[in-house]
């Protein structure tokens, strides 16, 4: 395979991989916006330092990447070695910083489980009294997710309204724990209780008995997978690109010494034996002025003219 060839061949490679790792980078960033900016997740009110560290470095290594892929692309398409030297520095960076950042949410999984599971049991506390993204989060949770409460619907007599009705079972709960119902102009609440209901609690029917606990946990594990693949994933493809980068980097050099000694790039033969070197101008010349064979010349360094002079066995020259 000629150097050429071996150079493009690299590029395509690179171009290929260098996407690849951008799309990953830019998906791992929006993981990091989503865990930290969505209020429709209960990913944003879980009380976990150590995940809001896990969704800001995510972001940065997605931020990074992005940067990154840009200055590689550019260093590949110009041939510029030092771009791919700085490539290849953050590519270890990154690597380093992404094996530590999957070490920690895997390290703090339980951790982390237990913050979501607090912060299911503040929303429940303050429902009705706290912010409405939070009551919508957990209305969301319930009627999707067919449950009610945390582990059953009795954890909602923990709830500030429903203690100061003095109630002594589940009478009264969210609308969204219920199969069915009809809520009322200003009250998020319903009873399937006729006595209970209008004006100030919506009509329900069929409350849902399994608790959303078990539900929640499940989501957090198959997004924790989710985020640890993507990463995993991302850090195979600056292997590889890490390697491409390496081969592309030496033949670039290569390149370079060939064009600083002026041999010829991308052929698999010598000269003498290409056509177009044989039919350039040359002559050949004995000093009596007969011709000579090229095969019989002695090459004689003309440091004057900073050329090569050929000697023929007779002392024959070269003019070119």
């Amino acid at each position: 395979m000629t150097l050429e060839v071996k150079i493009k061949l690299l590029k395509f490679c690179f171009a290929v991989f260098n996407t690849i790792f951008l799309v990953l980078g830019v998906s791992v960033a929006g993981c990091a916006v989503w865990i930290l900016f969505d209020d429709g997740s209960f990913m944003n009110v879980i009380l976990s330092e150590e995940l809001h560290v896990v969704a800001a470095g995510l972001l940065v290594i997605g931020g990074v990447v992005v940067a990154i892929s840009v200055v590689g692309c550019f260093g590949a398409k110009s041939e510029k070695r030092f771009l791919l030297l700085i490539y290849l520095a953050f590519l270890i960076i990154l690597l380093l910083s992404q094996l530590f950042i999957t070490l920690l949410l895997l390290i703090n999984g339980d951790k982390i489980g237990r913050g979501l599971n607090t912060a299911a049991d503040q929303v429940i506390l303050q429902y009705g009294n706290s912010s409405d993204r939070q009551d919508r989060l957990m209305d969301n949770v319930q009627h999707y997710g067919d449950c009610c409460g945390k582990t059953c619907p009795r954890d909602w007599l923990n709830n500030s309204y429903i203690q100061s009705l003095n109630l002594q079972s589940p009478d009264v709960l969210p609308c969204s724990c219920f199969k069915s119902y009809r809520r009322s102009v200003n009250s998020s609440w319903c009873s399937e209780m006729l006595n209970l209901t209008e004006p100030q609690h919506g009509r329900g029917n069929g409350t849902f008995t399994e608790g959303c606990g078990q539900k929640l946990s499940d989501w957090l594990q198959e997004n924790t997978v989710t985020i640890v693949a993507m990463d995993v994933s991302l850090m195979l493809v600056q292997v590889l690109q890490f390697i491409i980068t390496v081969h592309l980097y030496q033949a670039f050099g290569k390149t370079a010494f060939l064009k600083r000694t002026n041999l010829l790039v991308g052929t698999d033969h010598a000269p003498d034996d290409d056509p177009a070197y044989r039919q350039q101008n040359y002559a050949y010349l004995e000093a009596d002025g007969g011709l000579i064979d090229r095969n019989q010349m002695v090459p004689y360094p003309d440091d004057q003219n900073q050329n090569q002079v050929y000697l023929s066995p007779g002392q024959g020259h070269q003019f070119h």
